[in-house]
């Protein structure tokens, strides 16, 4: 097997990229439809829930497969955040336009991220897998607490975007002389 060629990228694409991936809804649609349509479930909820984690998931994902040592790390992070907060206040936006009513989305991304945070300090023997407290966390904030469709669907959202940034990480060098 030959090895592939890594793709050089300025910290701005990679970023670019990365926040795309993050709202893409793909994957998110695939994922719901494996929930049982019988379930009762309100999916509006957990729709709304699985992209609130995707998006914190690609975030997480930066600090845990980019070396501490990685000079770009903190730019790539500070830039990929600064994106969501721009996606976050269209989002905003959008929707008191349309129900006349002022949502901030990155302050619920912020909340949501405290929830989750503060689960796993609770738990920290699960620090070598924290999907296993994503998925419970997920399904109580999706008002699921112990369904296991809903479990499962929080922790395979977690799990498939931490490995979905690793490789892309991997696929990647940041190219320091690239302006755009």
């Amino acid at each position: 097997m030959g090895q592939e060629k890594i793709e050089s990228l300025s910290v701005d694409k990679m970023a670019r990229d990365l926040s795309a991936f993050a709202i893409d809804r793909t994957d998110l649609k695939e994922l719901l439809s494996l929930i049982p349509a019988d379930s009762n479930l309100n999916m509006t909820t957990i729709e709304y829930e699985l992209q609130l984690l995707k998006i914190l998931s690609v975030g997480w994902a930066l600090s845990f497969f980019m070396p501490q040592t990685d000079k770009s790390k903190g730019l790539l992070t500070r830039i990929f955040w600064e994106n969501i907060r721009e996606i976050s206040g269209n989002i905003s936006t959008l929707t008191q336009t349309t129900t006349g009513k002022f949502v901030d989305y990155f302050g619920i991304l912020k909340e949501r991220l405290n929830t989750y945070l503060e689960a796993l300090q609770k738990t920290p023997e699960t620090s070598q897998n924290p999907a296993v407290i994503i998925g419970p966390v997920f399904a109580s904030a999706c008002f699921s607490d112990n369904n296991p469709a809903v479990i499962l669907t929080g922790t395979k959202m977690f799990a498939l975007t931490l490995g979905a940034v690793k490789d892309y990480l991997n696929a990647v060098k940041i190219d320091d002389i690239k302006l755009n």
